[in-house]
C-alpha cells in the first residue's frame, strides 16, 4: 500500500483497491474467469498511463489493460496471482479532434465505440466499425484485439480504419505516432505491430480513425437457401454486380433463427416456411434509396432464376432493415438462454466455407449426435461462429464435457482448409493454447521475439497470447 501511495503523487486518476469497488474489473463479460489484482487503476490522460507503467515496471508488478471490458477470451482479466494492477481506460475519452478536410478522428482510447460513431455523425461523416457490444466496448479494445464487425466486406476491420496510434510502451514512454496519413513508407509499421497485439506490448491510449461520407440509403435484405453453396455462390454474384455498394453479407442456420425465436418474445422469422440457411444482405449507396432497393432486388431476383433463393423479404423502410438485422444481432443471447454452449471463432476462405461446414458437422455429430449446430456469422469475410448447444431441455452440463474433442475437431479442420482459429475475438486466455498447437514453430519463435524485445520484464498482460 505504501508502493501504491507513492504512485499517487504521480498519478490524477482513481486508484481503487477496495475489494468492492475492484470487483466488477477482475472478472470478464461472459463470468468465465475471474482474477485478482493489487490495484485498479484509472487514468485520465496518457501521462498518468506512462507514469503508471514506470511504476509497475520499478516495482516487478504486471499490467492488465482494460477498456470496455467485453471481450469474449478473457484477454482483459487478469490471473489469480494478485500481483497485477488492471489499468482500465474507461475515463480516458476524449474526442480530440475533428479533420474533415482529412476525414479523420482522433480520439482517447476509452471512447465508447457508439460514442465516436455518434460524433462522426454529428460532424457530417460515418466511422463504420459496427458490433454488438458497440454501447459499452472502447476503441481501444476494437484496436488490442483487431475487431471487425458487420461491415468488414466494405470497410475492412478496425486495422484499417486506424490510421495512426499513440502507445505508451512497457518501459513506460510514449510513443505518439498520431498522424493521420495514408502513405507513410518511413521504416517498420508500428501502428500494426501494436494493433490486435491485445495489450501484450504497450497500451494504447490514443489513434487516429478514418471517416468516410454518410450513405444516404441503406437497405437490408433477408433471403432464404438451401445450402451454404448457395449463399456462396450469391454472395459472388452480388459483389460482381454491386462491388463497394454491398455492405454486409451474413450467414445463418435454421438453428440460429429457431433459437431466437423461440427464446425472445417479440421476435419472428419473416418467412412463413422453413428453410436450412438464411443469408442477411445489406447494401449502402450515397444515392438515392429507390435505386438500393432496385439493386438489391434485381440481385435477388437473379438467385431466383438461379434456385439459390427460394424466399426473400427486402426490407421497405429503415425499421424494417432494424428488425431484420436484430434477428441477426440476438442469435448470441438466445443461444445463452439455450444453455451451455460451446463457441467457435473461426476464419476461412470463403470458397471453402461448403467444405468446412460438412466436414465440421459430421465431426462434431461423431461425438455428440445430440449437439444443436449454432452457425452464423459474417460469410462475406469468411468470418464464422460455429457454436454448439444442447438439446432441448439439456442445460450442457454432458456438452461442456466435450469441450477439447469438440475444439481440437473443428479446430483441426480450420487449419487443414488454411483458415485460422481465432478470427476477431483475440486469443486472450482462451486460445493461448491453440496457438501453441496450430502456429508454426517459426511463427511462435518470431512473436516471442518480438515480444522479447519490447516487454523484457514480461509485465505487459502475461498469460494472454502465449502459454
Amino acid at each position: 500500500m505504501d508502493a501504491l501511495t507513492e504512485l499517487s503523487s504521480s498519478f490524477a486518476g482513481r486508484i481503487l483497491t477496495d475489494p468492492s469497488d475492484m470487483e466488477p474489473f477482475l472478472r470478464d463479460w461472459r463470468g468465465q474467469w475471474t482474477g485478482a489484482a493489487r490495484a485498479v487503476l484509472q487514468p485520465e490522460n496518457v501521462e498518468d498511463v506512462a507514469a503508471a507503467v514506470r511504476w509497475c515496471s520499478a516495482n516487478g508488478v504486471s499490467i492488465v489493460p482494460q477498456g470496455g471490458n467485453t471481450g469474449l477470451s478473457g484477454g482483459a482479466t487478469p490471473d489469480a496471482s494478485g500481483n497485477s494492477i488492471v489499468l482500465s481506460l474507461a475515463r480516458m475519452k476524449r474526442v480530440r479532434s475533428v479533420d474533415l478536410a482529412n476525414d479523420t478522428i482522433t480520439v482517447d482510447a476509452g471512447c465508447i465505440l457508439a460514442e465516436i460513431q455518434t460524433a462522426a455523425s454529428e460532424a457530417g461523416r460515418f466511422f463504420p466499425l459496427s458490433l454488438a457490444a458497440e454501447g459499452s466496448c472502447t476503441i481501444g479494445g476494437n484496436l488490442a484485439t483487431n475487431a471487425g464487425g458487420t461491415a468488414v466486406l466494405r470497410y475492412g476491420n478496425i486495422r484499417e480504419l486506424c490510421l495512426g496510434l499513440e502507445v505508451v510502451t512497457a518501459q513506460g514512454e510514449i510513443w505518439d505516432g498520431l498522424r493521420g496519413l495514408r502513405k507513410d513508407n518511413s521504416g517498420y509499421d508500428l501502428r500494426d505491430l501494436f494493433i490486435a497485439s491485445e495489450g501484450t506490448l504497450g497500451i494504447i491510449t490514443g489513434a487516429v480513425l478514418r471517416l468516410f461520407p454518410q450513405p444516404s440509403a441503406r437497405v437490408a435484405a433477408f433471403a432464404a437457401l438451401g445450402s451454404p453453396a448457395d449463399a456462396v455462390a450469391l454472395l459472388k454474384d452480388a459483389r460482381n454486380a454491386l462491388g463497394s455498394m454491398l455492405t454486409a453479407f451474413e450467414l445463418v442456420s435454421s438453428t440460429s433463427l429457431d433459437m431466437v425465436v423461440e427464446h425472445l418474445p417479440g421476435r419472428r422469422s419473416p418467412f412463413e416456411g422453413e428453410s436450412p440457411w438464411y443469408v442477411l444482405l445489406e447494401i449502402s449507396d450515397l444515392g438515392p434509396e429507390e435505386r438500393a432497393r432496385e439493386l438489391l432486388e434485381t440481385i435477388l431476383a437473379n438467385a431466383f432464376e438461379k434456385s439459390w433463393v427460394s424466399d426473400a423479404v427486402v426490407a421497405s423502410s429503415v425499421a424494417q432493415s432494424r428488425a431484420l438485422w436484430e434477428l441477426r444481432e440476438a442469435i448470441s443471447e438466445a443461444q445463452a438462454a439455450a444453455g451451455k454452449a460451446i463457441k467457435h471463432d473461426v476464419a476461412l476462405p470463403i470458397s471453402a466455407i461448403p467444405s468446412f461446414l460438412d466436414a465440421a458437422d459430421k465431426a462434431v455429430h461423431a461425438l455428440d449426435p445430440t449437439a444443436r449446430l449454432v452457425t452464423f456469422g459474417h460469410l462475406g469475410d469468411g468470418n464464422l461462429h460455429y457454436n454448439l448447444s444442447p438439446p432441448h431441455g439439456d442445460d450442457g452440463t454432458a456438452l461442456a464435457g466435450l469441450l477439447s474433442a469438440m475444439n481440437q475437431a473443428v479446430h483441426d479442420i480450420v487449419v487443414d482448409l488454411g483458415g485460422t482459429f481465432s478470427a476477431e475475438h483475440g486469443l486472450g486466455q482462451l486460445r493461448a493454447g491453440e496457438a501453441a498447437r496450430y502456429k508454426s514453430p517459426v511463427e511462435l519463435d518470431l512473436m516471442r521475439r518480438i515480444k522479447s524485445a519490447l516487454d523484457p520484464e514480461n509485465l505487459m498482460n502475461p498469460g494472454k497470447v502465449f502459454v
